[in-house]
């Protein structure tokens, strides 16, 4: 084989892998779980038991999560579980390092009529119990808490989107797109009990 058709043979493969991983995601969604059938808090499930919102969103800088602290506070809540706040289909468990450590992100997919793709991000996680492509249930465990590889003290970060896909963003910001108050959601969005 000449040099020259080598060359041409692995930028073809090479082109053909960077499509199949920027397609991945997506795949993972065509088979959709039907109705997310609720929302929970992910940390102290149903209610956040034992938990507070240490940094709501909106607050301190624009925050565009929730910050969820064990109450006896410093890294008391290191290595508690996180669930999954309603059914959905894990899109991506990925370590990202520096301020966001281990992620998970899982969209639910509700046809409730507010939000037909609701995507829930989970971040600085100490471990990670699932994989992409993964379906998971309301209150099933998906992680740990963490703390971003020693970035900041133990806590969970929790970002609700309307939409799936979103990059993975700055955590902080004014005036972006796409980004629902975390615990006015999910207590606008409770099971029926």
């Amino acid at each position: 084989m000449s040099l020259r058709l080598l060359v041409l043979a692995v930028s073809v493969t090479i082109a053909a892998v960077t499509v199949l991983e920027l397609r991945a995601p997506s795949s993972f969604l065509r088979d959709r779980p039907s109705g997310c059938e609720g929302f929970d808090f992910p940390v102290g499930a149903p209610e956040a038991a034992g938990y507070y919102n240490a940094q709501p969103f909106g607050g301190r800088k624009d925050h565009l999560g929730d910050d969820w602290n064990g109450i006896a506070g410093g890294n008391s809540d290191l290595g508690d579980p996180v669930t999954s706040v309603a059914a959905g289909v894990v899109t991506e468990a990925a370590d990202h390092g520096g301020g966001w450590g281990r992620v998970v992100r899982v969209v639910h997919f509700c046809a409730d009529g507010s939000n037909d793709e609701v995507e829930s991000l989970y971040a600085h996680l100490d471990e990670m119990d699932v994989e992409p492509g993964e379906r998971v249930v309301r209150g099933q465990r998906i992680g740990t808490i963490g703390d971003a590889h020693g970035a900041y003290s133990a806590h969970l970060h929790l970002e609700l989107r309307d939409s799936a896909g979103l990059p993975l963003g700055p955590g902080y910001g004014r005036g972006l797109p796409g980004y629902l108050d975390p615990t006015a959601f999910i207590r606008q969005h409770r099971p029926a009990r």
